[in-house]
């Protein structure tokens, strides 16, 4: 078995969401002689299984471990990789932060290159906030990682999201494994206190979206971010990089194929979900083997036929792609997102899906849905047959804060964590306006598809 100079250390727990863009950062590195061990916090997501689908991107499977740690403590489970490490130097990365660029490793390891005395113990290097980071830990991140180099006789600040040690000081002092955070500065404390130095480098920089303290005072915190973003030109400039995602758009259909202008229903959302740039695997998610057979004629998959009772009319579209993700993940198909579209809205708009993405990946969203804006009063009938105005009333309408109708059926991005528990939203959610007459239009009966094709050839022209 091949020993390697740098072993990385990523500790993990459920960052599904994370893992796949920080081990494709970590791949992309110009430095290469280093293996990754994965020290898991018993995620209960997809964390281990996106990870273990990089091995196959490598040429020696050995250079990828995995290690299950149980009773999860941050200096116990560093002391666990690193016990399983061959590398010279032992970088310290978290499952969420992702290496900013592919020099990452290059820059932690120039500083002990050049240390003639043998007095670094360990480097630490830069973190810098997502765009959407909240402005409490964009403001807390820029002023701890600054952009100076500086080298630490008696400060023992030191950061394992982003760090690098040497394994011979680690034998004579290893981490705490009994503190349950700031393991890392105990450490650092202690090899100081041995007549070590600690580097810090803002060269090895690494993107991280929550800060290292508490939010505090919101209004002043705002002031303090504004201030900072004029100050520096490559601030919280960073976004998710989606073209790296594994995107799959999710469609599901029952019954029998129906058609519209001569063409299969299914097959106009099938085509605006091939049409997407981000959109890596088309999913039909159907009840019957006619249906999976024509989506695979048109160019998506049909893994799987759903079971009959998730087509009765008392099931929620929630129940049909929880089931769908299940099925999927049997099939080792592991989103990074979800793109969730009805075969019965035909009339979605060129770019539609790459623009939820891309409003969902800037602003760090758990989920978005399609919707359209409606200025018009809204009623609503409650049981006693009396009406309730549920908008601001007389109001004019240009004045009127809008209200939004939510076309689910158009389309929905989310994160598979959400779908695995029943739901298609989670916390932090997003709308994207679709307000193009057309796209509202549902075709399900006879009527419908009698108007449906007379504007289909409208929408055409």
């Amino acid at each position: 078995m091949k020993n390697y100079n740098v072993s990385i250390i990523i500790r993990t727990k459920n960052e599904e969401r994370w893992i796949s863009q920080c081990l494709n950062a970590v791949l992309s590195q110009t430095y290469r002689d280093f293996e990754i061990i994965i020290v898991d916090n018993e995620s209960q997501d997809k964390t281990i299984e996106k990870a273990k689908q990089f091995k196959e991107r490598l040429s020696d499977k050995n250079r990828l471990k995995v290690i299950e740690c149980s009773d999860y403590l941050p200096g116990k489970a560093l002391n666990m990789g690193i016990e399983k490490a061959t590398g010279t130097f032992i970088a310290c990365l978290s499952g969420h932060c992702i290496p900013a660029n592919d020099k990452w490793l290059e820059s932690l390891l120039e500083p002990f290159g050049t240390d003639q005395r043998g007095v670094i113990a360990g480097v630490y290097g830069r973190q810098q906030p997502m765009s959407f980071t909240s402005d409490s830990d964009k403001r807390d991140l820029t002023l701890v990682f600054g952009m100076d180099k500086r080298v630490q006789k008696k400060d023992s600040f030191f950061h394992n999201a982003n760090s690098m040690i040497r394994r011979d000081v680690w034998k004579d002092v290893r981490f705490d494994d009994k503190v349950t955070n700031i393991e890392d500065r105990v450490w650092a404390k202690e090899v100081l206190d041995r007549k070590k130095e600690i580097v810090y480098t803002p060269d090895a920089s690494v993107y991280h979206y929550h800060g290292i303290h508490q939010n505090g005072n919101s209004e002043r915190c705002a002031n303090v971010v504004r201030i900072m973003e004029g100050m520096h030109s490559d601030y919280s400039k960073k976004y998710i990089e989606i073209e790296k995602l594994n995107i799959v758009a999710l469609i599901p259909i029952k019954d029998e194929i129906k058609y519209l202008n001569k063409k299969p229903l299914i097959e106009y959302t099938v085509k605006r979900a091939l049409d997407s740039k981000y959109v890596k695997k088309v999913v039909v998610s159907t009840d019957n083997e006619k249906m999976a057979s024509l989506a695979k004629k048109l160019g998506a998959e049909a893994p799987f036929i759903r079971d009959p009772y998730l087509s009765k009319e008392d099931v929620s579209i929630s129940n049909v792609l929880e089931f769908s993700l299940k099925k999927m993940e049997e099939e080792k198909i592991f989103p990074d997102l979800i793109v969730s579209l009805e075969a019965t809205f035909p009339f979605r708009p060129s770019g539609l899906i790459d623009g939820m993405i891309i409003e969902l990946a800037k602003r760090g969203l758990d989920s978005i849905r399609a919707v359209k804006t409606e200025n018009k009063a809204i009623w609503k009938e409650e049981r006693d047959r009396n009406i309730k105005q549920l908008d601001e009333g007389v109001t004019p309408r240009k004045l009127k804060d809008p209200t939004f109708i939510e076309l689910r059926g158009v389309g929905t991005v989310t994160h598979p964590e959400f779908l695995r528990n029943g739901s298609l939203f989670g916390q932090k959610n997003g709308i994207y306006e679709v307000n193009n007459p057309y796209s509202h239009i549902e075709v399900r009966d006879e009527e419908d598809f009698e108007m449906a094709s007379v504007l289909m050839k409208e929408w055409f022209k």
